[in-house]
């Protein structure tokens, strides 16, 4: 089933040097610009796949996983050398992508503000196709296509062949649901960023979390679940300690902004 879609959806996939977003660099990163064209026709599908020095060296274990070496980057520009220009490429898009909302958004969104380039991800309808696939079946990208395409997946954990089966594998999906007696999927993306979103987070890290008072709670530590603007109230230290803590930029940035409403 194509996509109906009302602006551009970007499917996106990224390599890195690591799993950790505050600390880690990104070294490829594949998207897929699916357009809306005239009504009836094909929507427009651009396909952009770079690689980006990292700025220090990538670890065996990254390098065994999509096969990126320090060699294969040595001469690729850096993040904040790009930042800009991609920026402009996601500009009035929505999001979609395969673990996005845990992983690569965070790690995007922490890159972009180490660059100093304004790009806010909570503007967007972020459609994550894991969380649809475990909603719905509970298996890998590599199962997802071999279930929903019929076909195997080749070049897995290539930042471009991911991207590519992501996008096949939700209008797959699209097809498969739409006539779901429970629920069937919808064929609009602020829907299925809806659908696709498992937890309501403040920061891309998911550090703080809205319950169901639409209140900013922790999401981790000793006060989890609690406040956090009661948490700053009774213990002002424990921001300075975030502060100066091994927390993504976002997180410290979302943090602040909590804080200084409180005034």
């Amino acid at each position: 089933m194509q996509l109906n879609l009302k602006r551009p959806l970007v499917f996106f996939d990224i390599e890195s040097t690591g799993l950790n977003i505050a600390t880690d660099r990104i070294v490829e990163i594949s998207i897929v610009k699916v357009s809306p064209t005239t009504p009836g026709a094909p929507n427009d599908v651009e396909v952009k796949t770079r690689r980006i020095n990292p700025g220090m060296p990538i670890p065996p274990e990254a390098q065994a996983v999509h096969g990126i070496t320090d060699d294969d980057v040595k001469d690729c520009p850096k993040f904040a050398q790009i930042a800009k220009s991609l920026a402009q490429m996601l500009q009035g898009c929505d999001i979609a992508g395969y673990n996005s909302n845990r992983f690569d958004i965070p790690l995007l969104a922490e890159e972009f503000l180490r660059a100093g380039v304004d790009y806010d991800f909570h503007k967007r309808n972020l459609v994550d196709v894991q969380n649809i696939f475990h909603k719905k079946e509970q298996r890998t990208l590599k199962a997802a296509y071999k279930f929903y395409c019929g076909e195997n997946l080749d070049n897995a954990h290539s930042a471009e062949a991911d991207t590519m089966a992501t996008y096949r594998v939700l209008e797959a999906q699209l097809d498969r649901y739409a006539a779901d007696e429970e629920e069937p999927l919808q064929n609009d993306v602020e829907y299925l960023a809806k659908y696709s979103t498992v937890s309501r987070y403040v920061d891309y890290a998911g550090r703080i979390v809205l319950n169901d008072q639409d209140e900013p709670v922790f999401n981790f530590g000793k006060h989890k679940d609690r406040p956090v603007r009661e948490v700053l109230r009774s213990e002002p230290s424990y921001y300075n300690w975030m502060m100066d803590g091994d927390f993504t930029l976002d997180t410290k940035q979302q943090l602040t902004q909590i804080k200084l409403s409180m005034r």
